[in-house]
């Protein structure tokens, strides 16, 4: 019988011998490619935190104590450790959430799936067991990537003023995020990593002095004492120990007799320690470890034995920026890219191969790119800022401060905007049209296609006296939607066979081809429809308040939140204009969204072409007087209104 099978809770590890612990490390990695090889997730982060994963549950008593994981991405093992052993719907609704989940498991806590959050998380509620006097201890899991993150370094400041206050830091350093990290605190643990003489010396010349009568020991204890420049000399772990944190390792991150031992010995000291482990992503699957582009760190559906893909993939929205993002660059010497930790997954590992000294790595530091990027542009240079549309919430004060008042030409590329999916709550990006929107002078564009990501790109890196924004969405891009017309700066899609339509559709990017699907709809029922794209969603074109009141009512269909979205500005600007034409507006309800494939999300909120045709059907009949029963059925389930 399988261990894995006989473990329903982390102390059902106590029983094991050391022997059977390594048995079950190799079982766990066995499963985990089985698994994920189906479902797709994240493979290789897991893969390398196997034994450390086992150490903490054994040492630490979760729930009690708190095993908290920043980013997340890394707790499969930590799920089948604590009963969840079910991945066959791993990310998909109704299965399991790709990350920690506390509506899963009462050893989940930190849902947010944002890097280099996990210490402050710990700092808190560190001091809430000391205030309540409660004996629990906690451990946060952080990566070697996600430590270059400044919010890590503000907890570490906050953790080490507090002598007395237990708190296990756990540095799971595997020397990459998704790519190998990069930066100072990089080549610092690097050090750490290669050099292990200090602890050597001290031992040997323990072992000589103790043999030396009378003297010996007490040269031993001065030269003890000396330790902390004995560091510094041979390996400048003194960094750590000089914010006051007690620092142990570095730890073989696979040998889990010494990791027991290392985290015993932490959280016994009664403050604040950092446990050094160095781990290998991808550990024991030989396709992941010879992927150098990020060991994978999350994969589709792949054979198991050989790791290629299982089906192959069109292009996707991603790609089509690298490519042109490379064609800018060889046309334009002063356009440089920035990327917080993610060059491969944004696209612009193209764009660093053919232009290696003009890519900036800031790691997981999204606000320091935003303000760096503001430099960049003030010294004469153009910035494309690359990054995940949920990640740039991070950077909203740096966007706001320092690029828009500045006036600095920065363009901000926001990869997976709208319903993502799969990876949950904290990954749909469905926050940016809305925040930014209240940027003064921001401008920002929402390609619709595979060409309008290449036209609106260019427009964008054009404008060198404020920040601009293209924001598409994740995975394939479909085919292209060609304009019929133009009025003012928007393509028109679809133009109403009548003088004065019905229905003014305004589409946003790249839910264009939906938008089409709802004017047909209508137009079976009668309903005269214009469909039109904006393209640049901010500023509101000065042509869409003429337009609209060319029609008795206007839709807009966004695939981001509807709270202070496109549909709302637009609301505004007829207001502005003195245009008294109804606005009715579809978009993401101002809730977290659970996992589950975008079709599905997108079902579950109504925003799909048959439930929005049903409502402005609904609509238009309320304005024709003609509100029946079927009517007021169809509108009242308004689920993308809530």
């Amino acid at each position: 019988m399988p261990l894995l099978t006989r473990i329903r809770g982390p102390r059902d590890l106590d029983r094991l011998s050391l022997e059977e612990l390594d048995q079950l490390a190799g079982e766990i990695r066995t499963f985990l490619v089985d698994a994920v090889s189906k479902t797709g997730g994240h493979l290789g982060p897991n893969l390398g935190v196997v034994e450390l994963t086992i150490a903490l549950h054994r040492v630490f008593e979760s729930p009690k104590d708190k095993v908290l994981w920043d980013t997340g991405h890394q707790s499969y093992v930590h799920k089948l450790l604590t009963g969840r052993q079910d991945f066959s719907r791993l990310k998909m609704k109704g299965g399991l959430s790709g990350y920690p989940a506390q509506a899963e498991s009462e050893h989940d806590v930190i849902e947010n799936s944002h890097a280099s959050t996990v210490l402050g998380w710990a700092d808190g509620i560190a001091k809430a067991n000391q205030l309540m006097k409660r004996d629990n201890h906690v451990a946060a899991v952080i990566g070697d990537g996600a430590l270059t993150g400044g919010m890590a370094w503000e907890a570490l400041n906050n953790i080490a003023a507090a002598k007395d206050r237990p708190l296990v830091i756990v540095v799971n350093d595997n020397e990459r995020s998704y790519a190998p990290t990069i930066g100072g605190l990089a080549n610092h643990l690097a050090t750490l990593r290669t050099t292990d003489g200090y602890e050597r010396f001290l031992a040997r010349t323990r072992e000589v002095l103790e043999k030396t009568p009378v003297v010996g020991r007490q040269l031993y204890e001065t030269l003890h004492g000396a330790k902390k420049g004995l560091k510094d000399f041979i390996a400048p772990q003194g960094m750590f120990e000089d914010l006051g944190l007690k620092y142990v390792g570095p730890i073989d991150g696979h040998d889990i007799e010494a990791l027991e031992s290392a985290l015993a010995r932490a959280k016994r000291f009664g403050g604040p320690v950092i446990v050094h482990c160095l781990t290998e992503k991808g550990r024991g699957y030989q396709p992941a470890l010879q992927d150098e582009a990020d060991r994978f760190h999350a994969v589709g559906k792949i054979h198991p034995d050989t790791g290629l893909p299982i089906a192959a993939s069109g292009a996707d929205w991603t790609s089509v920026f690298g490519e042109e993002m490379v064609k800018l660059g060889e046309e334009r010497e002063d356009l440089v890219a920035i990327t917080a930790a993610m060059l491969q997954p944004v696209g612009l590992d193209k764009f660093a191969k053919r232009f290696p000294d003009r890519v900036y790595d800031v790691g997981i530091a999204e606000q320091h790119g935003a303000v760096s990027a503001a430099g960049l542009a003030h010294a004469g240079v153009h910035p494309v800022f690359a990054v995940y549309a949920t990640f740039l919430n991070r950077a909203f004060d740096q966007v706001l401060m320092d690029v828009a008042l500045h006036k600095c030409g920065v363009t901000f590329v926001l990869d997976r905007a709208g319903v993502t999916g799969t990876d949950g709550a904290s990954h749909n990006g469905m926050w940016d049209m809305s925040i930014l929107q209240v940027v003064p002078g921001l401008r920002m564009a929402a390609p619709r296609d595979a060409d309008q990501v290449r036209a609106q790109l260019r427009e964008a890196v054009a404008v060198e006296d404020a920040p601009t924004v293209v924001r598409f969405s994740k995975g394939a891009v479909g085919p292209a939607v060609p304009a019929v017309g133009k009025v003012g700066g928007m393509d028109v899609l679809r133009e109403a066979a009548t003088d004065r339509p019905d229905v003014l559709l305004v589409s946003v990017g790249a839910l264009a081809p939906m938008c089409l699907e709802i004017a047909g709809l209508l137009d079976q029922q009668g309903i005269s429809t214009t469909v039109v794209d904006p393209r640049w969603v901010k500023p509101v074109d000065e042509a869409m308040a003429p337009l609209a009141e060319r029609h008795r009512v206007v839709v807009t269909v966004e695939d981001n939140s509807r709270v202070g979205g496109v549909g709302s500005t637009i609301a505004q600007a007829l207001r502005d204009a003195g245009v008294d034409v109804p606005l009715r507006d579809f978009g993401i309800p101002p809730r977290f969204l659970d996992h589950a494939s975008r079709a599905e999300v997108l079902t579950e909120i109504g925003l799909t072409a048959p439930d929005i045709a049903r409502q402005v059907t609904g609509l238009v009949a309320k304005l024709d007087g003609r509100f029946d029963r079927t009517a007021q059925t169809v509108d009242s389930v308004e689920p993308a209104r809530d």
